[in-house]
Protein backbone atom coordinates (compact mmCIF):
# COMPACT_ATOMS: atom_id res chain seq x y z
CA UNK A 1 0.00 0.00 0.00
CA UNK A 2 1.65 3.55 -0.48
CA UNK A 3 2.64 5.14 2.66
CA UNK A 4 0.02 7.61 2.88
CA UNK A 5 -2.83 5.43 3.02
CA UNK A 6 -0.76 2.93 5.29
CA UNK A 7 -0.63 5.36 7.97
CA UNK A 8 -4.21 5.61 8.42
CA UNK A 9 -4.12 1.17 8.54
CA UNK A 10 -4.41 -1.12 11.29
CA UNK A 11 -1.90 -3.36 10.08
CA UNK A 12 -3.55 -6.22 11.74
CA UNK A 13 -7.27 -5.51 10.73
CA UNK A 14 -5.66 -5.25 7.04
CA UNK A 15 -3.96 -8.32 7.26
CA UNK A 16 -7.60 -10.25 9.32
CA UNK A 17 -9.91 -8.69 6.44
CA UNK A 18 -7.31 -9.58 3.03
CA UNK A 19 -7.11 -13.46 4.88
CA UNK A 20 -10.79 -13.49 4.41
CA UNK A 21 -10.65 -12.61 0.63
CA UNK A 22 -7.91 -14.99 0.55
CA UNK A 23 -10.28 -17.35 1.09
CA UNK A 24 -11.90 -16.88 -2.49
CA UNK A 25 -11.22 -19.84 -4.44
CA UNK A 26 -13.20 -19.23 -7.65
CA UNK A 27 -12.05 -19.88 -11.36
CA UNK A 28 -13.35 -16.49 -12.41
CA UNK A 29 -11.59 -14.49 -9.50
CA UNK A 30 -8.03 -13.80 -8.82
CA UNK A 31 -6.79 -15.35 -5.33
CA UNK A 32 -5.06 -13.23 -3.05
CA UNK A 33 -1.74 -15.54 -2.46
CA UNK A 34 -0.27 -14.23 1.20
CA UNK A 35 -0.08 -10.70 2.77
CA UNK A 36 2.39 -9.11 5.41
CA UNK A 37 4.44 -6.23 5.95
CA UNK A 38 7.63 -4.71 4.94
CA UNK A 39 9.34 -1.95 6.24
CA UNK A 40 9.98 1.48 4.46
CA UNK A 41 13.47 2.98 3.99
CA UNK A 42 12.22 4.99 6.94
CA UNK A 43 10.91 2.40 8.94
CA UNK A 44 7.74 2.47 8.59
CA UNK A 45 5.55 -0.56 8.26
CA UNK A 46 3.85 -0.89 4.70
CA UNK A 47 1.23 -3.66 4.44
CA UNK A 48 0.86 -5.69 1.26
CA UNK A 49 -0.88 -8.69 -0.40
CA UNK A 50 0.26 -10.70 -3.39
CA UNK A 51 -1.81 -12.00 -6.39
CA UNK A 52 -0.40 -13.99 -9.17
CA UNK A 53 -0.02 -12.70 -12.41
CA UNK A 54 -2.89 -13.06 -14.80
CA UNK A 55 -1.30 -13.27 -18.31
CA UNK A 56 -4.08 -11.32 -21.42
CA UNK A 57 -5.05 -7.85 -20.88
CA UNK A 58 -7.31 -5.91 -18.58
CA UNK A 59 -11.09 -5.01 -20.15
CA UNK A 60 -10.44 -1.86 -19.46
CA UNK A 61 -7.35 -2.29 -22.23
CA UNK A 62 -9.99 -4.55 -24.51
CA UNK A 63 -12.35 -0.96 -24.42
CA UNK A 64 -9.82 1.12 -25.94
CA UNK A 65 -11.16 0.57 -28.90
CA UNK A 66 -14.81 1.52 -27.85
CA UNK A 67 -17.50 -0.84 -28.59
CA UNK A 68 -17.25 -4.82 -28.17
CA UNK A 69 -19.08 -7.16 -30.05
CA UNK A 70 -21.97 -8.44 -28.34
CA UNK A 71 -20.76 -12.22 -28.48
CA UNK A 72 -17.64 -10.74 -26.36
CA UNK A 73 -19.92 -9.16 -24.11
CA UNK A 74 -21.96 -12.25 -23.61
CA UNK A 75 -19.41 -14.28 -22.27
CA UNK A 76 -17.63 -11.80 -20.27
CA UNK A 77 -20.16 -10.31 -18.11
CA UNK A 78 -21.49 -13.86 -16.89
CA UNK A 79 -18.19 -14.87 -16.00
CA UNK A 80 -17.77 -11.75 -13.70
CA UNK A 81 -21.68 -12.34 -12.43
CA UNK A 82 -20.35 -15.91 -11.54
CA UNK A 83 -17.07 -14.20 -9.64
CA UNK A 84 -18.98 -11.95 -7.96
CA UNK A 85 -21.96 -13.79 -6.81
CA UNK A 86 -19.37 -16.68 -5.16
CA UNK A 87 -18.12 -13.89 -3.35
CA UNK A 88 -21.17 -12.27 -2.14
CA UNK A 89 -22.82 -15.73 -1.29
CA UNK A 90 -19.70 -15.30 1.57
CA UNK A 91 -20.36 -11.56 2.64
CA UNK A 92 -17.74 -10.05 0.51
CA UNK A 93 -18.25 -7.12 -1.42
CA UNK A 94 -15.42 -5.80 -4.21
CA UNK A 95 -16.24 -2.16 -3.59
CA UNK A 96 -14.96 -0.97 -7.38
CA UNK A 97 -15.89 -3.33 -10.04
CA UNK A 98 -14.55 -1.87 -13.01
CA UNK A 99 -12.79 -2.44 -16.83
CA UNK A 100 -9.70 -2.51 -15.24
CA UNK A 101 -10.43 -5.02 -12.34
CA UNK A 102 -11.57 -7.49 -15.19
CA UNK A 103 -8.80 -9.55 -16.52
CA UNK A 104 -9.04 -11.46 -19.83
CA UNK A 105 -7.43 -14.17 -20.34
CA UNK A 106 -8.09 -17.21 -22.98
CA UNK A 107 -11.82 -16.24 -23.31
CA UNK A 108 -12.40 -16.14 -19.37
CA UNK A 109 -12.87 -13.13 -17.56
CA UNK A 110 -11.77 -12.96 -13.84
CA UNK A 111 -12.29 -10.19 -11.42
CA UNK A 112 -9.11 -8.83 -9.59
CA UNK A 113 -8.25 -6.67 -6.60
CA UNK A 114 -11.40 -8.65 -4.91
CA UNK A 115 -12.39 -7.19 -1.71
CA UNK A 116 -9.43 -4.67 -1.00
CA UNK A 117 -11.27 -1.56 -0.66
CA UNK A 118 -13.79 -3.57 1.73
CA UNK A 119 -10.31 -4.29 3.73
CA UNK A 120 -8.68 -1.05 3.51
CA UNK A 121 -12.37 0.61 4.70
CA UNK A 122 -12.26 -2.10 8.00
CA UNK A 123 -9.06 -1.69 8.61
CA UNK A 124 -9.32 2.53 8.83
CA UNK A 125 -12.11 1.65 11.11
CA UNK A 126 -12.11 3.25 14.66
CA UNK A 127 -14.92 3.31 17.11
CA UNK A 128 -17.06 1.07 15.14
CA UNK A 129 -17.22 3.37 11.92
CA UNK A 130 -14.38 3.65 8.79
CA UNK A 131 -12.28 6.36 8.89
CA UNK A 132 -12.71 6.75 5.66
CA UNK A 133 -16.30 6.63 5.57
CA UNK A 134 -16.47 9.42 8.70
CA UNK A 135 -14.41 11.82 7.08
CA UNK A 136 -17.20 11.54 3.84
CA UNK A 137 -14.82 10.01 1.22
CA UNK A 138 -16.54 7.45 -0.92
CA UNK A 139 -14.21 4.07 -2.16
CA UNK A 140 -14.29 3.69 -5.45
CA UNK A 141 -14.34 5.06 -9.28
CA UNK A 142 -16.74 7.72 -9.83
CA UNK A 143 -18.07 6.40 -12.91
CA UNK A 144 -19.16 2.82 -11.72
CA UNK A 145 -20.43 4.19 -7.98
CA UNK A 146 -23.83 3.46 -6.46
CA UNK A 147 -25.39 6.18 -4.73
CA UNK A 148 -25.25 4.88 -1.22
CA UNK A 149 -21.53 4.34 -2.40
CA UNK A 150 -21.00 7.65 -3.42
CA UNK A 151 -22.67 9.36 -0.31
CA UNK A 152 -20.36 7.31 1.52
CA UNK A 153 -22.74 5.26 3.57
CA UNK A 154 -21.48 2.96 6.04
CA UNK A 155 -23.32 -0.23 4.97
CA UNK A 156 -22.50 -0.38 1.29
CA UNK A 157 -23.25 -4.20 0.70
CA UNK A 158 -23.00 -6.41 -2.65
CA UNK A 159 -25.98 -4.67 -4.36
CA UNK A 160 -23.39 -1.66 -5.20
CA UNK A 161 -20.87 -4.25 -7.09
CA UNK A 162 -24.03 -5.60 -9.24
CA UNK A 163 -24.59 -1.78 -9.90
CA UNK A 164 -21.17 -1.71 -11.13
CA UNK A 165 -21.62 -4.19 -12.71
CA UNK A 166 -24.14 -2.66 -14.75
CA UNK A 167 -22.56 0.40 -15.67
CA UNK A 168 -19.82 -1.80 -16.67
CA UNK A 169 -22.02 -3.89 -18.86
CA UNK A 170 -23.65 -0.60 -20.13
CA UNK A 171 -20.28 0.39 -21.50
CA UNK A 172 -18.87 -2.44 -23.05
CA UNK A 173 -21.85 -1.77 -25.80
CA UNK A 174 -21.74 1.84 -26.66
CA UNK A 175 -17.85 1.77 -25.40
CA UNK A 176 -18.58 4.80 -23.12
CA UNK A 177 -20.19 4.96 -19.64
CA UNK A 178 -23.53 6.42 -19.07
CA UNK A 179 -22.49 9.59 -17.79
CA UNK A 180 -18.97 9.68 -19.78
CA UNK A 181 -17.74 13.89 -20.19
CA UNK A 182 -18.81 14.80 -16.59
CA UNK A 183 -16.71 15.63 -14.05
CA UNK A 184 -16.20 13.36 -10.86
CA UNK A 185 -18.46 15.39 -8.98
CA UNK A 186 -21.03 15.65 -12.07
CA UNK A 187 -21.16 11.75 -12.28
CA UNK A 188 -21.66 11.12 -8.69
CA UNK A 189 -25.08 13.29 -8.86
CA UNK A 190 -26.24 11.74 -11.85
CA UNK A 191 -25.86 8.22 -10.47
Amino acid sequence: LPPQLAGSVNVERFRREIAVVAQLQHPHIVPVLTAGETNDVDGTRLPYFTMPYVAGQSLRARLAGGELPLGDVLWILPDVAKGLGYAHKRGVVHRDIKPDNVLLNEDAAVVTDFGVAKALTAASARDGQSNMTSLGVALGTPAYMSPEQAAAAPNVDHRADIYALGIVAFEMIPGRTPFAGRSPQQMLAAH
